[in-house]
């Protein structure tokens, strides 16, 4: 029976200690640079299930290690560091302008509005290379380690950085790949990473020793150990439930997204909470996984798109809609996304088949929780092209899942209809109006 001992506090950044037991994330916000300092390189490379892909599909699996021999911490943690990279999340936050006017301009908060002021943040994470392709390096870490990200960078073993980009995420799991060009890695630097091998969640057994690697606290990688110390555990975060892997190895802000292994050097989870409070230690968490490992593989094989269309390819689909908050969520049951509200009459929409009342909550395996979103998405794809996005809808009191294919229309086919609707509502350029693209 699967133990369904709940823990439930929001999702954060920063490691807090406070008087109520909670979880929280590793990106570690705004505390330490991004300074990384890593270990020996002299390791041995492991295979992997997720080894290479291509531009349209993922290669066959490789076995495992056939040895049975279990290693010492020491050597797991020379099989593993190769593959365990650090993340730098710069990213703009805006927050209200409590003080605001002349004021808040006269003390430095940034602006002589009374409205909100923006200002740039950087957290830092960890990750594991899973694969590459002809172009790429690919990078699995979570979610929330490279959300609202405007600029992104890996670090390597050597300690040389490289610019990345979003390949895919799913937050409804906590799980992002990001790319990095092959180009802007140098030959020294190939030579020294490796790409991680993947083990089986799936087969672990309570009381197991697992090791750790990640960022912890943004000073480079450190190794901790411990065991399993519960499988299946259910934890309710702010964005989405899960069940993970419990584990008594110390996991602090910054490990993130970095790798839980076995003994054999094998990822069998992804370093992505803990229990926080006064009186409560050795409480971390980890993705299994065997649980996620066909999620990565589409997002891997997802392609990247770094360039917005022009103008005249700009894309439409006709819906009118609002977000389902993680709060509405939870407290309202309704799955976190997007709420269509209207669809326009003989739109890309209405031709797919979408429906007021529905909810979308991918857009080509990417998670959308706002028309914000969909917007941002929707620059980086023509007119004319074939998307698959996942839709909710209640049916017989519950909700269901459904994947609908949609192509998109041109903007301009649509533009007499927008226009009109410009008259009412802010414009937010290519996709429509704000709430409506």
């Amino acid at each position: 029976m699967k133990n369904k001992n709940v823990i439930s506090i929001a999702l954060a950044g920063v490691l807090t200690v406070g008087a109520v037991a909670g979880l929280t994330g590793f990106a570690s916000k705004d505390t330490v640079s991004a300074t990384t300092f890593t270990a020996e390189s002299d390791t041995e490379e492991g295979t992997s299930l997720l080894t290479t892909v291509s531009d349209d599909s993922v290669t066959e699996e490789s076995s495992s290690s056939s040895s049975s021999e279990t290693l010492t911490v020491a050597e797991v943690a020379a099989k593993a560091l190769p593959s365990v990279v650090t993340i730098t999340n710069t990213s703009v936050t805006e927050l209200e302008n409590y003080y605001g006017g002349y004021y808040g301009y006269f003390y430095g908060y940034g602006s002589d509005d009374e409205g909100t002021t923006t200002y740039e943040s950087v957290s830092v994470g960890s990750g594991i290379i899973i694969g590459e392709n002809d172009t790429e390096l690919l990078v699995l870490t979570n979610y929330h380690v490279v959300e609202d990200a405007t600029e992104l960078s890996v670090g390597f073993i050597n300690e040389e950085a490289a610019e990345a980009v979003i390949k895919g995420t799913d937050a409804s799991i906590d799980i992002a790949v990001v790319a990095v060009q092959l180009e802007d890695i140098s030959d020294e630097t190939m030579s020294e990473i490796a790409i991680a091998e993947i083990g089986d969640s799936d087969s672990l057994q309570l009381g197991e020793q697992v090791v750790a690697i990640g960022n912890a606290l943004g000073y480079g990688q450190s190794v901790t150990t411990g065991i399993v110390s519960a499988l299946n555990r259910v934890i309710e975060l702010d964005t989405y439930t899960a069940e993970m892997i419990q584990t008594d190895a110390a996991i602090n802000a910054g490990n993130s997204g970095g790798p839980l292994l076995d003994m054999n050097g094998r990822v069998i989870g992804i370093n992505s909470a803990k229990a926080s409070s006064t009186g409560v230690e050795g409480m971390g968490y980890a993705i299994p996984i065997s649980d996620v490992v066909e999620i990565i593989e589409d997002l891997m094989n997802k392609q990247t798109r770094t360039e917005t269309v022009s103008e005249e390819e700009s894309a439409y689909i006709g819906i009118t809609g609002q977000e389902v908050s993680s709060e509405m969520s939870s407290v309202y049951g309704i799955p976190e996304g997007i709420y269509i509200t209207e669809v326009a009459e003989d739109s890309p929409a209405a031709e797919a088949g979408l429906q007021a009342g529905y909810i979308i909550t991918k857009f080509d395996s990417t998670s959308v929780s706002s028309m914000t979103d969909l917007k941002s998405l929707l620059a980086y794809y023509a007119g004319g092209e074939t998307v698959s996005i996942v839709v909710s809808y209640q049916s017989n009191g519950t909700y269901v899942e459904e994947t609908i294919e949609l192509t998109l229309g041109l903007l301009s086919d649509y533009q007499d209809t927008t226009s009109e609707e410009e008259d009412t509502s802010d414009s937010n350029g290519r996709g429509g109006v704000p709430g409506n693209n």
